[in-house]
């Protein structure tokens, strides 16, 4: 399953020397507005690839803004040099002394797991982080006062489409660990709303892609076939191609992030594209802007591969006032040139 979700996964806590504390940053007064003015906000794994859009996102609309990442599969590159950071895990307990000093109206939660065969070997290993570690999160979020948590969920809940296009209401019948991970932590975020006042906002992502996705796992397979093509090796397409999925580009997944901060309470909503495009056609246009006649090779269909995926939109329109704007041929023209400018820099 090409599946789609923030980076980054958590794995070893960071050494007592490293925790907590700001790195690379300044202490008050980001993006131009003093403290008390621009609204505080807490990126969880803010380094990684969808993570740190949105941080581009929220800093470029003046808030203030921190960030908490352990740096697993994220870099601190990816960070403007205004944001606050904090080398750490989620699960780490001096997380708690990260939100007393930073007390954010909101939390925007991108770290996870993210690799759906990592969950399906590991599964205890995948709730540690994904459900356990949210827990913990949510604990210090009504600890210290946080208004809201505007969480990275994803299509992997729904499992096999049922009808198409697939839209909130679907059932929710997920297929890995991994999404019955995330479906998991909705419920638990219906429930701190509930309890303690704690409202959300959850966000289930279709496939997201853009500059700075890593060539590998199980969602990327935009940043795979660029970077194949760009090395000067076919594409590899497992089946036939002919499956389906729904590609939504990362800036348009951080404006969703942006508008949800401040509305959609209570509300769970697709973010996608809305339109499905073989893996085929996928692998054809990035080819015809790389520039290499190169052909692909097919290989065995992967066991449990979903064979059409597409997400309706229609109520994160209505009720954030979102749109995508960024059609798939600019965003892979983008994901080509990045990656073409990340070959370059390195050494022969």
């Amino acid at each position: 399953m090409l599946g789609a979700a923030c980076s980054p996964a958590l794995a070893i806590t960071p050494a007592a020397s490293e925790r907590p504390g700001p790195r690379g940053g300044q202490e008050r007064g980001r993006c131009g507005a003093g403290r008390g003015k621009a609204m505080r906000v807490l990126v969880t794994g803010g380094a990684g690839f969808i993570g740190s859009h949105i941080v581009d996102r929220l800093v470029r609309e003046g808030l203030d803004v921190a960030v908490v990442d352990n740096l697993s599969s994220g870099s601190v590159l990816h960070l403007p040099p205004t944001v606050r950071f904090y080398r750490l895990d989620i699960a780490d307990p001096a997380l708690g002394t990260v939100l007393a000093e930073e007390r954010p109206e909101a939390v925007i939660h991108c770290a996870a797991q993210v690799e759906v065969r990592r969950s399906v070997e590991d599964p205890v290993a995948d709730a540690r982080v994904n459900v356990l570690g949210t827990l913990a999160l949510l604990e210090h979020c009504r600890r210290h006062d946080v208004r809201k948590v505007v969480f990275a969920s994803s299509a992997a809940v729904y499992g096999n489409p049922l009808y198409l296009p697939v839209d909130e209401a679907h059932p929710t019948l997920p297929l890995s660990p991994y999404g019955v991970a995330k479906l998991a932590v909705e419920h638990y975020l219906r429930a701190y709303a509930q309890l303690y006042g704690l409202a959300y906002t959850i966000l289930r992502y279709a496939n997201v892609y853009g500059p700075r996705q890593e060539p590998a796992g199980d969602g990327g397979v935009v940043a795979i076939f660029a970077d194949r093509l760009l090395r000067g090796l076919p594409p590899a397409i497992h089946g036939d191609g002919r499956q389906t999925r729904d590609f939504i580009y990362v800036g348009d997944v951080a404006e969703a992030n942006l508008l949800a901060l401040t509305r959609g309470d209570g509300h769970v909503l697709n973010v996608s594209w809305g339109q499905e495009i073989t893996v085929l056609e996928l692998c054809q246009q990035i080819t015809q802007l790389a520039g290499l006649p190169l052909q692909p090779v097919f290989q065995a269909e992967r066991p449990g591969d979903i064979r059409r995926s597409v997400l309706a939109n229609t109520r994160a329109r209505e009720v954030l006032g979102w749109a995508p704007r960024v059609p798939l041929a600019d965003g892979l023209a983008a994901v080509v040139a990045a990656r073409q400018a990340d070959l370059a820099r390195r050494p022969a």
